[in-house]
């Protein structure tokens, strides 16, 4: 694979460290607004390919196969246009959660690349997490002698993102719902899939949501915001979401319920993801902050810290730091890029395509318009479908004080 990626913030970077553990993969080069050079210059470092500064698309897609697409939300549209204009070499385009702010947006984007021709990866680390994909194996036999599991928890949680642009929900297409809800509701689906089945096998029934305003709303928060050029006071966005997908087996009927919480609020050693599955006579738990390794920082050698190379979204560069020495494997980062690499060399799209991604912007839509009716919103109503394909909800229009 010749990859070309857009962007080279925080996510770019990450995933150029799951590269490090992905055979056949060339990074040709990074094109980008800022930080170009210095991604590049890390890839060469590394020998993971030529690392070329591309001044724009075009000039890159003549020399590479496949583009990653990882630059913010409000800018995918215009990107996948200019990548599809200059697509006759293109394989495949990936693309990193969310696929896009709103149905509308991500349907465009599917309709974009259907007509294009080429295939495409939606980037959803938390199915590819080799702890749910081990435990899943582990328990196959118990599923398919007792049933699939009927219950899953899921939760995504740190302090709040690193980008400004994140905060602004216009942008961003909303607060933390849209920027972790879409991981929690995703796997979630995949935890409750029977065994051997297709990431949409189960089909959405209902969904019922909660968005609030807890931590960030507070003065002092919101002030922390505002010196970064966010006001919460004109333009407030959810940090704390909750809520329940209900799923239902086509063949059996059996009713299934996954519950997600997600929140930027978490003030304690960094990110965690926390997963639960139950099923009818076992279970399992995936807990990324439990680690086999820690470090300590005393007071004096504080100020010469950097706790977040220890952990994604640390809190603290002081006293005892969980310590996770392979954050991108573990989070599933290196699993996607193998499924994308699958997917490039069948010539077929990766197991979650942008159709996939669709099928998740259309779920997180649904719990926001949850959550601003105070209601469970009906899946199986064709009148709700229809107006999901349009919907934008009051958060993401820049309206969340009328319901925050």
């Amino acid at each position: 694979m010749r990859l070309g990626i857009v962007g080279a913030g925080f996510v770019a970077n990450f995933h150029v460290t799951a590269l490090k553990s992905v055979r056949g993969v060339e990074v040709v080069g990074v094109t980008a607004l800022k930080g170009a050079e210095e991604l590049a210059g890390r890839i060469r470092r590394e020998d993971l390919g030529k690392g070329k500064v591309f001044a724009n698309i075009a000039d890159m897609s003549r020399e590479v196969d496949t583009i990653a697409i990882f630059i913010p939300n409000f800018a995918r549209i215009q990107t996948v246009e200019e990548i599809a204009a200059n697509s006759s070499n293109l394989k495949m385009v990936i693309c990193e959660k969310p696929l896009a702010r709103n149905v509308t947006e991500a349907r465009k984007m599917v309709d974009i690349a259907d007509k294009s021709g080429f295939k495409t990866a939606y980037f959803e680390n938390q199915i590819f997490m080799p702890s749910v994909l081990k435990a899943r194996g582990q328990l196959v036999n118990c599923e398919n002698a007792m049933g699939p599991c009927h219950l899953v928890r899921s939760a995504e949680e740190h302090g709040g993102p690193h980008e400004s642009w994140f905060w602004d929900p216009t942008r961003q297409g909303g607060g933390v719902l849209c920027d972790m809800g879409c991981h929690s509701i995703a796997v979630g689906w995949f935890m409750l899939t029977p065994a051997g089945q297709s990431p949409t096998y189960l089909r959405p029934a209902q969904v019922s949501a909660q968005t609030k305003l807890l931590k960030w709303g507070l003065g002092t928060w919101k002030a922390k915001l505002l010196e970064r050029g966010v006001d919460y006071n004109k333009t407030p966005a959810e940090d704390y979401a909750i809520g329940t997908v209900d799923f239902t087996n086509p063949d059996t009927g059996q009713k299934v319920t996954a519950q997600f919480t997600d929140s930027w609020m978490y003030d304690a050693p960094g990110l965690r993801l926390l997963m639960e599955a139950f099923g009818p006579g076992f279970s399992y738990t995936v807990d990324s902050l439990q680690s086999p390794a820690g470090i300590f920082i005393s007071d004096a050698a504080a100020e010469t810290a950097n706790a977040e190379l220890a952990l994604e979204k640390s809190q603290s560069s002081r006293g005892a730091l969980v310590l996770q020495p392979n954050e991108a494997d573990l989070y599933g980062y290196v699993g996607e890029w193998q499924d994308a690499l699958n997917g490039y060399r069948a010539g077929e799209n990766a197991s979650l395509g942008w159709k996939y991604g669709l099928e998740i912007v259309r779920l997180v839509m649904a719990s926001y318009m949850s959550a601003e009716r105070g209601a469970v919103i009906n899946l199986q109503d064709p009148k709700v479908l229809e107006e999901l394909e349009t919907y934008i909800p009051l958060i993401q229009q820049g309206r969340g004080g009328e319901v925050l």
